[in-house]
Parts: C-alpha cells; sequence; structure tokens
C-alpha cells in the first residue's frame, strides 16, 4: 500500500503509550495514513512524543485530535473510554470509524455507545498483545505481528466499515478475529485477566514473605516466579479498570480456579501422586498447542537469549 493512496486519510490516537505508539509507528511503516494525529492526557507525554517524531501533529484535547479524523482508535484504559466518547462526540466526522484497544469489551461498548453519534462506526477492537513496558518509547513497529486482533463489533455496525478495520490490523501484521463483546469478555477473563490476577497474587505473597527471606525470593527467582513477576509488572490503572470492568466473567473463572485449586490442594494432602500426574499431562499438552500455533517460542526461558560457555556475557 503506498503512501499515495493510504487506508485512512487522517488517524487520530488518544491516548500514547505502548500500544498506541506501536500502532502509529507500524502506520507509518505500512502507509496506512495520511496524516497521523494523536494526543495524550499529560503534557509530559505530549512533549516526549513531539521529541521522538512518529507522527504528524501532537495536539493537547481530545476534541482536536478527532477532527476531521477517518479513523479514531482510543489507547486509553477502559474506564476512561466512556468520558473521553462524550468528550469527542461533537467533533466527531460522519462516517468516521471509532475505535479502541481496550482488554474488555462489554463495558467499553456500554459506556461509549450512548455518546457517539449517527453516521460513525464503532467497532471495538483488542490487539492481543503487549510487553510489561508502558510510555511513550515502549511502542515498537513490529509488536502486533503474528498476533491476534479481535473486533466485537455492536449489532447493526456497517459491514464496510468492520472491514476496513480487519484490513487495517491485518496490513500491521496481525491475525484478526470477530466474536461479541460478552463472548470476548468471557474468552479474555481466563486467558489474560485471570492469569494476571494470579500473577499479581503471588508477587504479592512473595513480597510479604521476603521480609522473612530478605534478598532470596528475588535471588532464585529462576525457578518460575520471575516469569509471573514480568505479568505483574504490568500497568496498575490498565489492570484495576480491566478487573472492574469485566467482574462478572472474571469472578466466574476465578471461582472454576478455586475449585481447581482445592481439589489439587486435597490430592497434594493425600499423596494421590496420579492425579497429579493426570492434571500435569493434561496442561502440559496445552502448552504444546500454544507453541505449535505459533503463539510462543519452544526455547527455553521464553526464548530469551543466553550467554556461550566460555564467553563473557556482553
Amino acid at each position: 500500500m503506498s503512501a499515495a493512496s493510504p487506508l485512512f486519510p487522517k488517524i487520530a490516537l488518544i491516548g500514547f503509550g505502548l500500544i498506541g505508539g506501536s500502532i502509529a509507528r507500524a502506520a507509518r511503516a505500512q502507509g496506512l495514513a495520511g496524516e497521523i494525529v494523536t494526543t495524550a492526557r499529560s503534557a509530559r507525554t505530549r512533549a516526549r512524543v513531539e521529541e521522538l517524531g512518529i507522527v504528524d501533529r501532537v495536539v493537547e484535547t481530545n476534541a482536536e485530535a478527532v477532527e476531521d479524523a477517518d479513523l479514531v482508535i482510543l489507547c486509553i484504559p477502559v474506564g476512561a473510554c466512556g468520558p473521553v466518547a462524550q468528550e469527542i462526540a461533537a467533533t466527531l466526522k460522519p462516517g468516521a470509524i471509532i475505535s479502541d484497544v481496550g482488554s474488555v469489551k462489554g463495558a467499553v461498548v456500554r459506556d461509549m455507545a450512548p455518546y457517539l453519534p449517527d453516521g460513525v462506526h464503532f467497532v471495538p477492537a483488542h490487539p492481543v498483545a503487549g510487553t510489561e513496558h508502558s510510555g511513550p518509547d515502549s511502542g515498537f513497529a513490529e509488536l502486533f505481528i503474528n498476533r491476534w486482533c479481535i473486533l466485537t463489533p455492536p449489532d447493526g455496525v456497517d459491514p464496510e466499515a468492520i472491514e476496513r478495520l480487519r484490513a487495517f490490523w491485518a496490513a500491521l501484521g496481525a491475525r484478526v478475529e470477530i466474536m461479541t463483546p460478552d463472548h470476548h469478555d468471557l474468552v479474555l477473563a481466563i486467558t489474560s485477566h485471570l492469569p494476571h490476577l494470579i500473577a499479581y497474587t503471588i508477587v504479592g505473597t512473595a513480597d510479604e514473605l521476603a521480609q522473612v527471606t530478605s534478598s532470596e525470593v528475588i535471588k532464585f527467582s529462576a525457578g518460575g516466579f520471575r516469569d509471573f513477576t514480568r505479568i505483574a509488572a504490568s500497568d496498575p490503572t490498565m489492570w484495576r479498570d480491566v478487573f472492574l470492568a469485566n467482574k462478572e466473567a472474571v469472578l466466574e473463572m476465578l471461582g472454576t480456579f478455586n475449585e481447581d485449586l482445592s481439589k489439587l490442594t486435597r490430592a497434594i494432602r493425600r499423596n494421590d501422586g496420579e492425579a497429579l500426574f493426570e492434571h500435569f499431562s493434561r496442561t502440559r499438552a496445552i502448552r504444546r498447542g500454544i507453541v505449535e500455533i505459533g503463539q510462543d517460542s519452544a526455547a527455553p526461558d521464553f526464548g530469551r537469549p543466553h550467554a556461550q560457555l566460555g564467553k563473557k556475557a556482553e
């Protein structure tokens, strides 16, 4: 796709952290936008985006950013989406596509849809990609390659608008799936939200133990704890909003998890090695399936490079 015929003449990004910054970098690299305009809540972030030179313009207000935009993407915590939708509604261009990147969809639809005027196309989205890093410097153009982006358009949305947004995410390298907002929230509650809740809990528990065991929790973290700390280092504002916005689905999955944890507790207490072995064998097969579809590396330590024996690590 050439710069002479971009998919969207103007793209507005509201918020410029890991996801917004990665969208900007990738969209520019692929020639998907004639112009990319962004804004962010803090003046410090806006100044840093100006310094980075990734977008065409940085403006001070959300309303100014969306003026004449053909695609508007809210790259902000889900709890902020409703108020921002209310703020930009009067400035939205007729025919514009409005989207987001939040990992909860039912609440985003409920919070945003009442404010959006007739004549704009509301297609919520969730790129299932990320790192533990945040802020305007954390993004990179390759973030979405071979990752899923789930679109959750409400009933009655123009199919052509859905297709244009699907083409946009596909051009960023993502595989695109379409599902209902409620189904998305149930799926993500078990694949993303519950694992984050468990990670935050384990790291918190270890922090309490660290008061007794000094630096040993940190020192010996390679035993599995380290990978929980990577997940638990994610943005606290975003995850607070996720758990509050997807409360019902998370509580449902948490109940199921607690039941399974009770079964494992009982097996350990009763020295039931057969039950433990059967459970671990079943879960191991799930890991193999994730690797086989290319959603992770089979290399040790999640593919981290290791210094070679006999050579000094640089």
